[in-house]
């Protein structure tokens, strides 16, 4: 199962040439909507932060030395005008379970707490299934896979090549030209895309929402994590590693090497017995983005892996 896996994660380059692997604009077919993937090239890089990083966790070490291959990614997080596209489509059923490619129930509340859900602000408060069936409904509609960032793919392509706290350095004051967070948020979320990118063309890496990746979170990962194209296998429902920080959390959250484990307290509030699937009565601050592997795996595999996730 996990050398399967591996091979959906992170497919080798074959006869794709370099000059083709570059960000680009991907339309959804049907629809007016189109979203930019940045180009995330191969490389190594230290997972994890020094010991002497400010804010730093237990969890952020020991560092370790990871090679990832290339793969493609969502410059800014899924936006409610592309995940209307799969919560609104009237083509497929609405389920309680996650039975093929199903759409979410309905919200029971508003669960964007008057924040905003036009199409430049940022989906927030599914669950890590509601986003993984996001990426399967996305396949469905262009032939093409996607998927959530493992860890290390998202953690790689928030540095941007840099090895500090953050994509720009250390100086913690620059975050607010990168990132909306406790002290310039104003207590909510804003459009995706509005601050700075990084230096590989990503937007809100840091702040606005926290993302998923697709990875269960264990506190001592980096003491068994492969040096290629690490990931780890899907458990139980929490906890999964969230990245990035939000624009709920103090400055320190919103480091590149920071881990967030996510809780069942998440969605402590919601009335339904049982609990829904998809929806986050308390993750009001979660949202993700999207990553494409540079090789399409077979039909076959890819219906697999998605069935790896919706248990």
């Amino acid at each position: 199962m996990r050398k399967y896996l591996f091979l959906l994660l992170a497919l080798p380059i074959s006869t794709i040439k370099a000059q083709e692997f570059k960000a680009y604009d991907q339309s959804i077919p049907g629809t007016a909507i189109s979203f930019r993937m940045s180009a995330i090239p191969a490389g190594k890089f230290k997972i994890g932060s020094h010991v002497s990083e400010r804010g730093r966790d237990g969890d952020e070490g020991p560092q370790q030395q990871v090679e990832l291959s290339p793969f493609w990614m969502g410059a800014k997080e899924v936006s409610f005008g592309e995940w209307d596209l799969y919560f609104k489509d009237a083509s497929l059923p609405q389920s309680k379970t996650i039975d093929g490619v199903t759409r979410a129930t309905p919200q029971y509340i508003d669960l964007t707490w008057g924040m905003g859900r036009d199409g430049k602000h940022p989906a927030n408060s599914m669950s890590h299934i509601a986003a993984v069936m996001y990426c399967k409904w996305l396949y469905s509609k262009t032939g093409i896979f996607f998927r959530l960032p493992t860890e290390a793919e998202w953690e790689y392509a928030c540095r941007a090549g840099s090895q500090t706290a953050y994509p720009f350095g250390n100086d913690a004051q620059s975050l607010k030209e990168y990132g909306y967070f406790k002290d310039n948020s104003g207590s909510k979320y804003h459009h995706v895309g509005q601050l700075k990118s990084n230096a590989w063309g990503l937007y809100d890496m840091l702040g606005n929402l926290s993302e998923w990746t697709i990875d269960q979170y264990t506190a001592n990962y980096y003491e068994t994590i492969e040096s290629k194209n690490p990931h780890t296998i899907p458990g139980s429902k929490y906890p999964k590693t969230v990245k990035g920080g939000s624009y709920m959390d103090d400055i320190q959250e919103l480091r590149c090497a920071n881990r967030i484990a996510s809780h069942p307290d998440w969605n402590k509030r919601d009335p339904q017995i049982p609990k829904s699937k998809w929806w986050l009565t308390d993750g009001m601050f979660v949202g993700f983005r999207i990553v494409r592997p540079l090789i399409q795996p077979s039909k076959e595999e890819i219906e697999k892996f998605y069935n790896l996730y919706l248990k």
